[in-house]
C-alpha cells in the first residue's frame, strides 16, 4: 500500500492538499497518510531572549499542533486514519527528508498560487520541494470558489443586467 505525506502549514491554501488526499480516498485510493508540518528555526533573538532551547523546541511543536488541528479535523471527519509528523527546519528539505524517514512513496502539498515572478523573488516551498524531494510530488493549485448568485452585491441593491 502506498505512504503518502500530505504537508500543511496552517494556511487555508494547504487544505487544498488534503481535500485531494480525500478525494483520491473517495475515489478509491488505498493509502496510508502522514500529515506533516514544518516549524521554521526559531530566530537568533529568540534563542537569545529565551535562553532555553527545550522551551523553543516545545512552543514549536505546541505551535505544529495547532497549525495541524484544521487538518486533522478532516481527515478525522472523513475516518481516514494518519500518523502526524511535525520538524523544524527548512520546509522544503524538511518535507523531503520527512518522506524519506516515513517511507512515502508520494508528496501531496496545496500551491499558494503567487504567480511566476514573485514566487521566482521570494522562493516558493512547493518549487523547492520538486527539486529536492526523491519521491514524485503533486502541487494541488488552489480552485477559486465561484461566486454565489447574489454574493458580493450591496443590500438593497438590484442585480445589475
Amino acid at each position: 500500500m502506498p505512504r503518502i505525506l500530505i504537508a500543511v502549514d496552517g494556511s487555508e491554501l494547504s487544505l487544498d492538499a488534503v481535500h485531494h488526499a480525500l478525494q483520491l480516498v473517495q475515489e478509491g485510493l488505498r493509502a496510508d497518510f502522514v500529515l506533516a508540518h514544518v516549524q521554521e528555526p526559531a530566530s537568533l533573538y529568540e534563542l537569545v531572549v529565551s535562553r532555553d532551547p527545550d522551551r523553543i523546541a516545545a512552543a514549536s511543536v505546541q505551535a505544529g499542533e495547532h497549525l495541524m488541528a484544521p487538518a486533522r479535523a478532516l481527515l478525522d471527519a472523513a475516518g481516514v486514519a494518519y500518523t502526524s509528523e511535525i520538524a523544524v527546519g527548512d520546509p522544503a528539505h524538511m518535507l523531503a527528508d520527512l518522506a524519506e524517514s516515513t517511507g512515502c512513496t508520494q508528496i501531496i502539498i496545496g500551491a499558494r498560487g503567487q504567480g511566476a515572478i514573485r514566487s521566482a523573488l521570494l522562493g516558493s516551498v512547493s518549487q523547492e520541494l520538486v527539486h529536492t524531494s526523491t519521491v514524485p510530488v503533486t502541487i494541488v493549485k488552489h480552485a477559486e470558489r465561484p461566486e454565489a448568485p447574489g454574493e458580493g452585491e450591496d443590500e438593497g441593491e438590484l442585480p445589475a443586467e
